[in-house]
């Protein structure tokens, strides 16, 4: 559909798309009241984490009669940041994926995240917008999300790879109606796209790369080169700009873009000429395919060299078997900073061994973590990333 016949356009709840499921407890209703209160009356959306995921309306369309959308980042690093930007933007994705993925009106979406995320939030607008029936399913235990998409018949999910990888280890009966995995909120890996597949024989797993500043940047699906986000999504424009070695800094241009921060904003983020980038370092290979180190405000020296700590979630992430894990860095007097992993579940020294060998041999020495701790649970945000906030503490109090 040409930009010019979306740009002014509203979030819809079209046909008689139904809501199957609010949660074990209803616990997404009044959420989704409110969300479904704000399309139908066309006010402005706000969407929060807080209260597990909360839904208002919020002011007015902009000097441009634009309608608005007001969600959250992860806040993985920090506190989470408010993003303000047009419908339009999503509805302008909404129809690629109608149109490249032949989703529609009959089709059953499930997301497993609360309102307040916003991958959980794009699916299940989107399911509203091409008139699907719904599943909202954030808050429920792994177990019950599965009894549920397998009751429902979900042929379409989104989800994390935390929230997969939890899904793995409640159930392993396959779900064979599922036919549309998209995943993404971080790399689910070659470990964790076989177990999805396992679990989701007949769908075809979607890995997308992007940020709430940017939404879709990059997809990647089972032709993607190990250790690559995959290619430019439809409509997307990537410009990298040379920064050291063979690593550049990641540019985007297109209309999916945020418009800005509503209040306190990142340094990361920055615009030029029509292009705008969060601070994400990486390459792309002569096919196009395009392969992420991290963001510059994670990448830390350890004796002089720089390491990029989610190099070694990506290692951590392969030999972690669903489990949820993650790196943060600590002064160190010696050699500026050190690395510490933290793996959800019970202590494993063989697993300690094993990723800390890996380290070594694919990034080197100063690479591998000093430590490993094990924690049950692993302190998560709402968005189903590990809270690496909380994580900070912890290692500083250890």
């Amino acid at each position: 559909m040409p930009r010019d016949d979306i740009r002014d356009r509203w979030f819809r709840r079209s046909g008689d798309s139904a809501i199957l499921s609010c949660g074990a407890h209803e616990q997404n209703r009044p959420a989704i009241a409110a969300l479904l209160d704000c399309i139908e009356r066309r006010l402005p959306v706000h969407a929060s984490q807080t209260g597990g995921g909360e839904i208002a309306a919020a002011g007015f369309p902009d000097a441009k009669g634009r309608p608005l959308l007001y969600c959250q980042s992860s806040g993985s690093t920090g506190g989470a940041k408010t993003i303000r930007r047009s419908q339009a933007s999503w509805i302008a994705s909404f129809e690629v994926n109608r149109a490249r993925y032949g989703i529609g009106a009959r089709d059953r979406y499930a997301v497993l995240g609360s309102l307040g995320h916003s991958l959980s939030l794009y699916g299940i607008v989107e399911a509203l917008h091409i008139g699907a029936d719904l599943l909202a399913l954030g808050g429920d235990l792994p177990r019950a999300q599965l009894a549920a998409l397998r009751d429902a018949r979900a042929n379409v999910l989104y989800a994390t790879p935390s929230q997969l990888g939890l899904l793995r280890r409640a159930g392993a009966e396959p779900l064979p109606d599922a036919r549309h995995l998209f995943c993404g909120g971080g790399a689910l890996g070659a470990d964790g796209r076989a177990a999805a597949a396992a679990l989701f024989p007949n769908a075809g797993i979607y890995e997308f790369y992007g940020a709430s500043e940017t939404s879709f940047v990059t997809i990647g699906d089972s032709d993607t080169p190990p250790g690559s986000v995959g290619r430019a999504y439809p409509g997307v424009t990537l410009k990298l700009q040379p920064v050291a070695g063979n690593d550049a800094e990641i540019w985007v241009s297109s209309p999916y873009l945020f418009d800005d921060y509503e209040g306190e904003g990142s340094g990361d983020t920055r615009r030029n000429s029509g292009f705008l980038t969060v601070g994400e370092i990486g390459r792309l290979d002569e096919q196009g395919n395009l392969f992420l180190r991290g963001r510059r405000s994670r990448m830390v020296t350890v004796a002089d060299v720089n390491v990029f700590l989610e190099d070694i979630e990506r290692i951590m992430a392969g030999d972690c078997a669903g489990r949820a894990c993650a790196a943060i860095a600590v002064p160190d007097a010696l050699r500026g900073h050190a690395v510490i992993g933290f793996v959800e579940g019970a202590a494993d020294k063989a697993l300690v061994e094993r990723i800390r060998a890996r380290c070594r041999s694919s990034l080197g020495p100063l690479s591998a973590p000093r430590r490993i701790g094990f924690l049950d649970p692993m302190p998560m945000l709402p968005s189903g990333k590990p809270d690496l906030a909380a994580l900070q503490r912890i290692a500083g109090a250890g």
